[in-house]
């Protein structure tokens, strides 16, 4: 049985200084929050645990993130922004 998802898909650490945007099975960006300081990186599938880890957050996720809205990771992101 083969799953299926809609893109994008928002996650984040229960500790809430990390936090993905799904983009693609093959796409995420992750913003990292570090006190008052920001990173935001985008990454590509370009090895199997990049693609092990891209099915986890999209599909077995419960054990290691939370499911978030796009508003929340977009608040995130435009305080990042803000910073800059």
């Amino acid at each position: 049985m083969q799953k299926t998802i809609t893109y994008p898909q928002y996650r984040k650490y229960p500790h809430e200084r990390t936090y993905f945007k799904v983009i693609s099975n093959e796409e995420w960006e992750e913003i990292q929050v570090m006190g008052s300081k920001f990173s935001i990186h985008q990454f590509k599938v370009a090895i199997l645990p990049d693609r092990n880890y891209i099915y986890d957050l999209t599909f077995d996720y419960e054990k290691n993130w939370v499911k978030i809205t796009e508003e929340e990771y977009e608040g995130v992101k435009k305080k990042m922004t803000d910073l800059i």
